[in-house]
């Protein structure tokens, strides 16, 4: 848990905060018109200036919220034509886009009748998609899982998909509402408990909040915490915000244990409506939208919540909290409501939006709120506006830096990543800005532990230790300073100095050496043991490689140095070096 000091703390850099952060952050803003056929990135430095536009099919318009993720990649959500959901803004098609306009990912998923994904999704680290999605329930169903209605429910999943090729993907995870359900309504009936309020864990199906059946729960806005592996979604009509844990099975996910939390696929958390669980407490939110993590490099607010409260009819806010996080659980005391009983901080619009709209806290104090289907605005730490864009049209718009659209993307490698002691290896590195035109890059390698540097692109090494080679690769050819990092892990293996008396592996000879094509391999114990016979270059390329062998042809090899390594079953090896000579 947070303590009192840092949030005094934080109320101190907050306080300064609204003088010093006057400036905009960021270079970058990202929208895609609701039911439009086009997303801009366009340039805040001076005026609001189209860098980017991507255009998309008139029959796979935009449905709700768009993403640029690392690659120069635009994720983004369409409604098929096929699709005959009409609750809530619908959609069903998830698309991956190239800065080049290339599709390069288009899944559908949806059954009419059965599901269908609606609002936000979620681009995740591992390249996986989060959406939320209907899950239809007949009213025999919910009959049966204690509901006092004898109506249909759309009840709610989340789903994890792995895309697979252009247009296939896999469900990984999944996790459904209707496994964390209580009622206090049927003893007779699925889900019963006697308390609402001692089992906060669960939704209580009978609680109708603000919305109608069949729809009753509405989920609107999810996030992924990839340092926590929880995800945080908000509910319109039960106006909270819940949070999961996302590192359980899928089996786990549907039950009461298991995960880093020790509870399955319980609510973990939730917050803004103590009612809905049977707790006293002052209701926080008149529709929220938009839950999601602040991230940890904000000054005033890090790893803190936040979501987007409408107030239909008055000016709409942006709420932030701290959530009584320890470990991968939340304090909690028995039968009252989730601390804290309010906000941290109420940002108040000057504007109404009475659906959907988005906010983003920026590492430089200041916010982005996003007044959907009207304009979006940056403000500083005080609340002022300084940047607005109208016109936007759009459920969530997203600011970026110059180098996290137009930086490079770094890749490491070496020529063996495992190898024995006193070998050289050559490491090598590449980088790619889809962005920039013929850029060029500068390199600088590092290590862990330290000790080796190199400015080379493609640094040899002749005696490499143990551990991590790093390379930072910067854009050379702009102004705009830009790097990336990538890393290399590096085995070595302590080949040398094996007991003769204990090991027949020493006694291994090679002839002839020099050679001018085949060798032979002579040793004691040759007939008894398998082995794997390697030969590498002298850059630690592996150029030939042979199981239980007593002669190598090496006739197709140029005239120089090269090193054999022997190695046993049991990982014992020894290394020589063969010399061809023609």
């Amino acid at each position: 848990m947070k303590t009192l000091t840092r949030n005094a703390a934080i109320f101190f850099i907050l306080l300064m905060s609204s003088f010093a952060n006057a400036q905009q952050w960021g270079y970058y803003t990202l929208y895609a018109t609701k039911n439009g056929t086009q997303a801009y990135l366009i340039d805040t430095a001076d005026a609001p200036v189209i860098y980017k536009t991507w255009t998309f099919s008139s029959s796979k318009k935009s449905a709700y919220s768009s993403y640029l993720i690392p690659g120069d990649t635009l994720v983004r959500s369409y409604k098929p034509s096929g699709n005959t959901w009409n609750t809530g803004p619908c959609h069903g098609g998830i698309q991956k886009i190239a800065w080049d306009g290339t599709i390069a990912w288009d899944y559908v998923y949806y059954q009419n009748g059965s599901y269908s994904p609606h609002h936000d999704i979620c681009p995740m680290p591992n390249g996986n998609v989060l959406l939320i999605c209907y899950e239809a329930k007949t009213a025999a169903d919910a009959t049966q899982a204690g509901c006092s209605s004898n109506a249909a429910i759309y009840s709610e999943k989340i789903i994890e998909v792995k895309p697979t090729g252009a247009t296939t993907g896999t469900i990984v995870w999944e996790w459904h509402l209707w496994d964390h359900l209580c009622q206090n309504y049927n003893s007779l009936k699925d889900n019963y408990v006697t308390s609402i309020v001692a089992n906060p864990q669960l939704m209580n199906i009978n609680y109708t909040g603000t919305g109608t059946l069949p729809d009753r729960y509405h989920m609107n806005g999810i996030d992924y915490n990839a340092n926590l592996d929880q995800i945080v979604f908000s509910m319109h009509f039960m106006n909270s915000a819940f949070v999961i844990d996302h590192s359980t099975t899928t089996s786990e996910a549907a039950g009461h244990t298991g995960g880093n939390s020790g509870k399955g696929g319980d609510f973990l958390y939730r917050w803004g409506n103590p009612a809905s669980y049977g707790a006293t407490g002052t209701a926080i939110f008149n529709v929220i939208h938009d839950a999601h993590w602040i991230s940890s490099d904000n000054p005033n607010y890090p790893d803190y919540l936040a979501a987007f409260e409408n107030d239909p009819g008055s000016n709409s806010k942006v709420n932030i909290w701290n959530p009584p996080d320890s470990g991968y659980n939340y304090a909690h005391t028995y039968g009252t409501a989730y601390a804290p009983a309010a906000p941290n901080y109420t940002f108040t619009s000057v504007f109404t939006s009475n659906n959907e709209g988005n906010s983003q806290q920026l590492p430089n104090g200041n916010m982005l709120v996003n007044n959907s289907f009207g304009a979006v605005y940056e403000v500083n730490a005080a609340g002022t506006q300084i940047w607005t864009k109208a016109g936007t049209n759009s459920t969530h718009c997203y600011r970026y830096t110059k180098c996290y659209v137009r930086g490079p993307s770094a890749t490491a490698g070496a020529s063996v990543t495992q190898l024995c002691s006193g070998l050289p290896i050559t490491l090598s590195s590449s980088a790619v800005s889809l962005t920039e035109t013929n850029p060029g890059y500068q390199y600088s390698w590092s290590s862990t532990p330290a000790g080796f540097s190199s400015p080379l692109q493609n640094p040899t090494i002749t005696a490499p230790t143990a551990g991590n080679y790093h390379v930072v690769v910067t854009i050379t050819n702009t102004t705009l300073g830009c790097s990336d990092t990538a890393s290399i892990n590096i085995l070595v293996d302590a080949c040398s100095g094996l007991d003769e008396s204990q090991n027949d592996f020493a006694t291994l000879n090679i002839f002839p050496n020099p050679a001018t094509g085949i060798i032979e391999l002579q040793g004691n114990a040759l007939n008894s043991h398998k082995y794997e016979v390697a030969i590498y270059s002298t850059q630690g390329k592996l150029l030939k490689k042979e199981m239980n062998t007593k002669s190598l042809d090496l006739s197709a090899f140029d005239n120089g140095i090269y090193y054999l390594v022997l190695t046993s079953e049991n990982a014992a090896s020894i290394t020589r070096k063969v010399f061809i000579i023609k």
